[in-house]
């Protein structure tokens, strides 16, 4: 992919997994935050946490949220039925990724991680 702002700092991560804890909004708010203070990452606002609510398809309900950070922000997208998560991280400034996605696998008691920077 051609960097078409060389000048700006940029580190993306996407982290997936099977977690096997139990989740809901006040776990999701934990783990954003507790995310951010782990790797150092200054928040400018709460986590902001929406519930689908019956709304979609069974099988996809879950959570989406997202935390605000002063260098970007990070979202994560959980679907409850079949227990898998998505997170991405997306700063301006550079974070740890091995810090990052070991305390996403302790916080979400996950077996099974995968991760991909970009």
């Amino acid at each position: 992919m051609k960097n078409l702002a060389p000048d700006i700092t940029r580190q993306r991560l996407l982290i997936e997994g099977i977690f096997s804890t139990d989740l809901d909004e006040e776990r999701i708010a934990a783990y954003l935050e507790g995310l951010a203070v782990h790797l150092a990452l200054r928040t400018y606002g709460q986590a902001t946490i929406h519930a689908t609510s019956g709304e979609g398809k069974a099988e996809n309900e879950g959570f989406d949220a997202f935390i605000p950070l002063i260098d970007s922000g990070i979202s994560l997208y959980v679907w409850s039925e079949k227990k898998f998560f998505a997170v991405l991280l997306f700063t301006c400034k550079h974070f740890d990724t091995e810090d990052a996605v070991a305390y996403t696998r302790r916080f979400f008691s996950a077996e099974q991680i995968v991760h991909q920077s970009f």
